[in-house]
């Protein structure tokens, strides 16, 4: 089942296995480069169906960090492109992950820190958010935006979609997770507004499905669209596993075919029953109960695993991130541990045989 192919709209995956989107915190002004060419190819060649990009920031001031990948202006689109022709001569799919950090953002590099930046650091301001509360008690308090900015950053999304579409990108994800932007507006414990984009379940869901209206109205139809969620903010009165169903079925009927099942990640300190396969049982609920494809993520480390996963209906596939930074070729051993014939490439049988 692992190494089955995945067909959705006219794109059909090689096979299950998802290279889950890293950020690498090594551009500037968000152009690609040699690194990103490089990390992003080797996962291609490795033997993944589909690679994302890392978080790529719709707006300058959406970036985590300075040195966040970007797709807000039309110049990044040749070097993206590049990569794109690589990662599809491979045989893989080139898929991009669009993403606004919202309070999270103008943070240092993490192997440098974890401060704010202020814009003689580099960073910027102001940076947004649904309410004016910011992430830590320390960090600057971020500015609430007003009908117009939320509309501006809609348009972003929408903008930098077809930019992602110029460049040669098959699949699109939206970044609806981890306490950025269009996570905050989910949740009540980060958003606290009482206009039509706060308050109800129908009200916080709203930024996000304008959005998605807003990427969908410039992404063809024949093209897949991902959601990546936080499945539940592991902290009562937050967002919850029972509203991302619900959110999930509506994100469906806006032309989304997959969700990227993640948690966590809006509020610092909060305690995880962190394990692994820990969020898998958020892709198979959603999956069952919203009617949807689902991928699985969250320390899949063994084959063993990732076909179980897959081959018991929890997910449709399996979105690995820190076994595939150790070993840009464990699809490969997974087939061969599996006793499924996939060829290595041919520059690399000899080695295999």
């Amino acid at each position: 089942m692992l190494f089955e192919p995945l067909p959705i709209r006219e794109v059909t995956l090689r096979n299950r296995i998802i290279v889950s989107p890293m950020c690498e915190y090594s551009s500037e002004d968000g152009f690609a480069n040699d690194w990103h060419v490089v990390h992003l190819g080797s996962r291609a060649v490795g033997g993944a169906a589909l690679v994302f990009t890392e978080a790529a920031a719709v707006t300058p001031e959406g970036r985590i960090s300075p040195q966040d990948l970007g797709i807000w202006k039309d110049e990044h689109v040749a070097e993206l492109a590049r990569i794109v022709r690589f990662i599809d001569g491979q045989g893989a799919v080139a898929g991009m992950q669009l993403a606004h950090a919202g309070r999270k953002a103008s943070t240092q590099r993490p192997w440098e820190g974890d401060r704010v930046l202020s814009p003689q650091e580099g960073g910027f301001r102001p940076i947004y958010a649904p309410s004016p509360i910011p992430f830590r008690p320390e960090d600057p308090v971020p500015e609430e935006l007003d009908t117009k900015g939320i509309a501006r950053i809609v348009q972003a999304f929408g903008d930098a979609a077809a930019r992602a579409l110029r460049a040669g990108f098959r699949v699109i994800e939206l970044h609806a997770a981890h306490g950025y932007l269009l996570h905050e507006f989910l949740s009540p414990l980060a958003n606290r507004r009482r206009d039509a984009y706060g308050g109800s379940f129908e009200n916080r869901i709203r930024m996000l499905l304008e959005t998605t209206g807003a990427v969908r109205a410039r992404w063809p139809e024949r093209l897949p669209l991902f959601v990546r969620i936080s499945a539940t903010d592991w902290a009562e009165g937050g967002w919850d596993l029972e509203q991302s169903v619900e959110l999930s079925r509506r994100l469906a009927r806006e032309g989304v075919d997959l969700i990227d099942c993640s948690s966590g990640g809006l509020l610092p300190g909060v305690k995880v029953p962190v394990g692994p396969g820990y969020q898998t049982p958020f892709a198979e609920r959603i999956r069952r109960d919203a009617g949807i494809k689902t991928g699985a993520v969250g320390m899949i480390r063994s084959a063993d695993q990732a076909e179980h996963i897959v081959r018991t209906g929890q997910a449709d596939a399996v979105f690995i991130a820190r076994q595939l930074l150790r070993d840009p070729y464990w699809p490969l051993k997974a087939a061969k541990h599996l006793g499924v014939q996939v060829r290595w490439p041919p520059q690399y049988e000899r080695a295999h045989g």
